[in-house]
């Protein structure tokens, strides 16, 4: 298919730089793929759209402070990295970074949470990978995260305030349920959930499952090729349990609904479901890479129902809601939510698709 297909024209005040408070004020859309058919809500209806039974499955990584502001230490100029995993060589961490000038192998690169802070982390250049990722070294024995947390800033996205941290950004930017952290990016669809509404939902009898995928950078980059089958998603690391797994069993037995929190929730259960028997639908255990790339045609076995928010034009997450809403009928949420004011992208309103 042909990425156009994907685009839309999105004025940019209905780009969202500030979080709805409180989170649960969100605006939410209700996509009926069997009527055809859309809805107007609030996040905190949520419940009356969903069943006793219903399993909700949420992606419980916690963002981490990945945004490194510093100087080199040579020639003082302006450095800005972005923490993306730590790596299996020597302590190093994988980063992307930016800085006018060549840096070279060896150089030093000094981080500091302000710019007067007398508090420092000092980096060492290992080595450039040819795809411009940097290891780095940081003399510090303390564990990644621990530093990012003295050191980092919050990785906004570019389209919220130019990636500028506000003073709310750190509890924000991540969902209620956060537990397990590795991800540069929030995923998203849970960030309006409140603790007021996860109790509504479970007084009504719906439970709750966790499953992890740390959410890497690959994950928003647009596609730019014309064709949106040759594009490549980067593998971020995942891992649903046998817990999770004997749950989705549980509620499929007796005919509940399985329901992704989010495009990420969603990847994780279908690369769960494609060791398995196609005619089982089960969701086995599964930990480590993955890469799935879902696409309109693909045939969904592990989830039923989808709540995920308003995604980038020509973004992979918006051809995943697409596989699963159908092309025309994802279209025509998307021009009625730009007609109706609806606020976009990782601070926007919320999409569920039953």
């Amino acid at each position: 298919m042909e990425t156009s297909q994907f685009d839309y024209v999105l004025p940019d005040e209905l780009i969202a730089q500030e979080p709805v408070e409180p989170r649960d004020r969100s605006r939410l859309m209700v996509v009926r793929r069997d009527s055809r058919t859309i809805e107007h809500s609030v996040f905190s209806e949520l419940p009356n759209f969903l069943n006793h039974g219903d399993l909700l499955v949420r992606n419980n990584s916690k963002v981490v402070p990945a945004r490194l502001i510093g100087s080199r230490a040579s020639t003082g100029g302006k450095w800005e990295g972005l923490f993306l995993r730590e790596s299996t060589q020597d302590d190093c961490w994988e980063i992307l970074a930016t800085t006018r000038g060549k840096p070279v192998e060896g150089e030093k690169v000094i981080v500091r949470r302000t710019l007067n802070d007398p508090e420092n982390l000092v980096l060492t250049l290992v080595s450039r990978r040819d795809d411009g990722r940097w290891l780095v070294r940081p003399e510090s024995s303390a564990p990644a995260f621990t530093l990012l947390e003295r050191f980092g800033h919050v990785p906004l996205p570019p389209y919220i305030r130019k990636g500028v941290e506000a003073a709310n950004d750190r509890s924000r930017y991540q969902t209620v349920y956060a537990k397990n952290p590795g991800s540069v990016a929030a995923p998203t669809a849970g960030l309006h959930f409140t603790d007021q509404v996860i109790a509504n939902l479970r007084e009504k009898g719906i439970t709750f499952e966790d499953v992890t995928l740390h959410v890497g950078i690959g994950t928003f980059r647009p596609i730019e090729v014309d064709r949106i089958e040759d594009h490549v998603l980067h593998s971020e690391w995942a891992e649903l349990s046998e817990a999770t797994s004997t749950a989705i069993h549980d509620a499929r037995s007796r005919k509940h609904r399985v329901v992704a929190v989010g495009t990420t929730s969603a990847r994780v259960l279908e690369t769960a479901a494609a060791s398995a028997e196609p005619s089982s639908r089960d969701v086995l255990p599964f930990r480590g890479e993955t890469a799935m790339y879902l696409l309109p045609g693909h045939e969904f076995r592990a989830i039923d129902a989808l709540v995920t928010n308003f995604h980038l034009p020509r973004s992979s997450l918006l051809v995943l809601v697409s596989a699963f809403a159908g092309v025309e009928l994802t279209r025509a949420a998307y021009a009625e939510a730009v007609a109706k004011r609806y606020r976009f992208y990782s601070y926007g309103d919320a999409m569920l698709i039953l």
